[in-house]
C-alpha cells in the first residue's frame, strides 16, 4: 500500500518568502523544507561554516604544512566509491597544488575489505610514506592505524563515518561526527571533510608565507569534484552542503571543471551547460562507482586527477562499459531476489535479508536499494565473502537508523555480526555463512522493535497541487536547475486528472495524455505497465522532454491510484 502524505506548510513563512522576491510557488515548496528566510537559500561561499570549527582542522593544517616543508611523502589512502574517489581526487590536487608531494592508495576492496586495515597498511608502506591521510574512512581503522603508527607512519585521519566505541590513536582526526565536535554541519560527505581541510591548510600556509602572491592556490576549483562526491553519497543536503553543491554546480555550467568530469559527462550523454543534481546522482556518480564495484577504484581516481583530456574520455568510456556491465550483473541479481520472494508476505515481516551463492559483492548494494523500494522494508543482501564468511550490505526506509539496529543486533548476539558500520540509511557487515538464518530471525526481531509499525507504509510526501499557470516550462527548469537531495527532496504534486488517452511504450511504460481542467499535459509512467482508470490521483515530477528540437512539458509519474 501507498499513501500519498501533503507535506505540511507553515504559510506565512511561505507568505514571507514571496515576499522576498521568492516565486510564490517555489516560496511554498522551500517552506515545507524549513527554509524560513531567503538568505538561507544564498549560495555565496561566504556562507560556508568556517573551516576552524571544525574540530581537527587547525592541527592537521600544522601537520600537513610541517611535512610539505620537509619534503615528507603523504599517501592518501581512499574509499572505493564515488565520494572516496572524490575526497581522493581533491586532496591530491589541492595538496600537489600547494607543494606536497603526494600519491593515493585505493586497494581491491574484495582482496583487502574497507578502511584502513593492518593488510592495507602493508601495502602502503610499500610505498615508504611518512604520512598517510585517510579520506572517507579511518574512523573505525583502530588496528590499521596502529599498525602504521609501530612502522613510525603518521596518520590523518579524514572521514566522515560514525564512529565506533573506540577512536584510533591518529596524529589527527577531522570528522564532523567525532566526539567533542561541535561543527554545526554533521552531513559533510567525506569529500566535504577533505576540502575543509584543505582550506585549513592554505590558512596555515598563507600565515607561513608560502605563497609567493600571498594566497595560494583557487581551491574553488575543486568543488565540482566536491558537487559530485556530496551528491552521489547521497548525504543529507543541509544548508553548507547546498552551498558546496551550488558552487560545483555553478562551475560545471559554465564549463569550469577539471577533465575527468567533463569526461564523465561525455560518456554519461549529459550536457554540462544544463547539469543539475540528478547528473550527479544518475549519470556520473554511477560510472565512478562502477569502478568500485566490478573491479577497482583507481580507475575512477586516475579519471579525476588527469588534466588530459584524451586520457580521461579513456578512462570514462571504460568506466562506462563497466557500469553497463554492473546493469547486466544487478539485472539478474534482481531476477533471483524477486523470486526468492514470491511468497514474501510483508505483513509478517519488518525486514528483509536475502542471499545468494554466486550473487556479486559489488553489487549486494544496488540490490538491497531496489528490493527496499519494492517491499519498503529495511533490506539486507549477502554475498559470499572469504574462509565461510558472506558480506552484507543493507539500505534502510525512514524511521530505521540501520547502522543502530546493527549495533543493537551485536549487542544481543556478541558473537553473530564479525564487523560492521555505516550510516542511518545504508550499512555494511560480515557474518558466517552459517549464521544467515540466525541472523535474518535477530534481525527482524530487532527491526520490529525498532521501528514504528507506520512506517512500514510506503509513504509519498508530496507538495500538494500545483496551479495550472505555474505548470510551465520556466516552472520545470527552475526546478530542474535548483538543488535538491537527501534532506531536502525534489518536489513531488499531486491532483486529479481526467486520463485522456494511454498507451504502452516498449510494452513496459504507461504513456498518458491528462487533463486538469483546460489544461492537457502528457504524462510518463516509466516500469508501470497496468491500464489507468478514467480518473486518477496522480503524483508526479514537473520536468522537460526534449524531441526533435523541441522542449515541452512533461509529467513523470511516481504513483497513480483511482481518484
Amino acid at each position: 500500500m501507498i499513501r500519498i502524505e501533503p507535506r505540511a506548510v507553515d504559510a506565512q513563512c511561505a507568505r514571507r518568502l514571496a515576499n522576498e522576491g521568492i516565486h510564490p510557488a517555489l516560496a511554498r515548496i522551500y517552506a515545507a523544507r524549513g527554509i524560513r528566510q531567503s538568505q538561507e537559500l544564498d549560495d555565496a561561499v561566504t556562507g560556508l561554516i568556517p573551516p576552524d570549527r571544525l574540530l581537527g582542522t587547525d592541527e592537521a593544517a600544522i601537520m600537513l604544512a610541517d611535512a610539505i616543508e620537509a619534503g615528507s611523502r603523504m599517501l592518501i589512502v581512499a574509499d572505493y566509491d564515488c565520494d572516496g574517489a572524490t575526497a581522493c581526487a581533491v586532496g591530491v590536487r589541492g595538496l600537489r597544488a600547494m607543494g606536497a608531494t603526494v600519491d593515493y592508495l585505493v586497494p581491491n576492496r574484495f582482496e583487502y575489505g574497507y578502511g584502513l586495515t593492518p593488510a592495507i597498511v602493508e601495502l602502503a608502506a610499500a610505498r615508504q610514506p611518512e604520512l598517510i591521510i585517510t579520506v572517507d574512512n579511518g574512523i573505525a581503522s583502530v588496528d590499521g592505524v596502529a599498525a602504521a603508527q609501530m612502522l613510525g607512519i603518521g596518520v590523518l585521519v579524514t572521514d566522515h563515518h560514525l564512529p565506533g566505541d573506540e577512536l584510533p590513536e591518529a596524529d589527527v582526526i577531522v570528522n564532523p561526527n567525532q566526539p567533542g565536535c561541535t561543527f554545526p554541519s554533521k552531513a559533510l560527505a567525506g569529500v566535504g571533510v577533505m576540502f575543509y581541510t584543505l582550506l585549513a591548510l592554505r590558512a596555515e600556509l598563507r600565515e607561513r608565507g608560502a605563497f609567493a602572491d600571498g594566497k595560494g592556490p583557487n581551491l574553488a576549483d575543486l568543488l565540482d569534484l566536491v558537487a559530485l562526491g556530496t551528491v552521489a553519497d547521497v548525504v543529507p543536503l543541509d544548508r553548507n552542503n547546498r552551498i558546496l553543491v551550488s558552487q560545483g554546480l555553478a562551475r560545471m555550467r559554465a564549463g569550469r571543471m577539471c577533465a575527468g568530469v567533463k569526461a564523465l559527462f561525455a560518456a554519461a550523454g549529459r550536457e554540462p551547460s544544463r547539469a543539475s543534481t540528478f547528473d550527479m546522482g544518475f549519470g556520473l556518480g554511477p560510472r565512478l562507482n562502477a569502478a568500485g564495484r566490478l573491479a577497482d577504484m583507481h580507475l575512477g581516481i586516475e579519471c579525476l586527477v588527469s588534466d588530459d583530456m584524451a586520457h580521461a574520455l579513456n578512462i570514462a568510456q571504460e568506466l562506462d562499459r563497466l557500469n553497463r556491465e554492473r546493469r547486466s550483473i544487478e539485472g539478474e541479481m534482481q531476477e533471483d531476489a524477486l523470486l526468492s520472494l514470491e511468497s514474501f508476505t510483508p505483513g509478517e515481516h519488518a525486514s528483509i535479508c536475502l542471499f545468494e551463492s554466486d550473487w556479486h559483492q559489488g553489487v549486494i548494494g544496488i540490490v538491497a536499494g531496489r528490493i527496499k523500494e519494492r517491499f519498503h522494508r529495511p533490506t539486507i543482501a549477502f554475498a559470499p565473502g572469504d574462509d565461510g564468511q558472506i558480506k552484507g550490505s543493507g539500505r534502510s526506509i525512514p524511521g530505521l537508523h540501520l547502522r543502530d539496529a546493527l549495533d543493537l543486533v551485536s549487542k544481543q548476539m556478541p558473537d553473530l555480526i564479525l564487523k560492521f558500520g555505516g550510516h542511518a540509511m545504508a550499512a555494511g557487515l560480515t557474518i558466517r555463512e552459517e549464521d544467515f538464518e540466525r541472523f535474518k530471525a535477530t534481525f527482524d526481531a530487532v527491526v520490529t522493535a525498532l521501528i514504528d509499525p507506520a512506517d512500514l507504509t510506503r509513504r509519498i510526501e508530496t507538495d500538494g497541487a500545483l496551479e495550472s499557470g505555474y505548470m510551465t516550462l520556466e516552472m520545470a527548469r527552475q526546478l530542474e536547475q535548483s538543488i535538491w537531495g537527501q534532506g531536502f527532496p525534489a518536489p513531488v504534486f499531486d491532483d486529479v486528472f481526467t486520463v485522456e488517452n494511454q498507451r504502452l511504450l516498449k510494452d513496459k511504460h504507461l504513456k498518458l495524455a491528462l487533463r486538469k481542467g483546460n489544461a492537457r499535459f502528457d504524462a510518463i509512467f516509466f516500469n508501470h505497465a497496468e491500464p489507468a482508470p478514467a480518473t486518477v490521483r496522480a503524483a508526479y515530477r514537473l520536468s522537460i522532454n526534449e524531441y526533435n528540437g523541441v522542449s515541452s512539458v512533461q509529467l513523470m509519474l511516481e504513483h497513480l491510484e483511482p481518484a
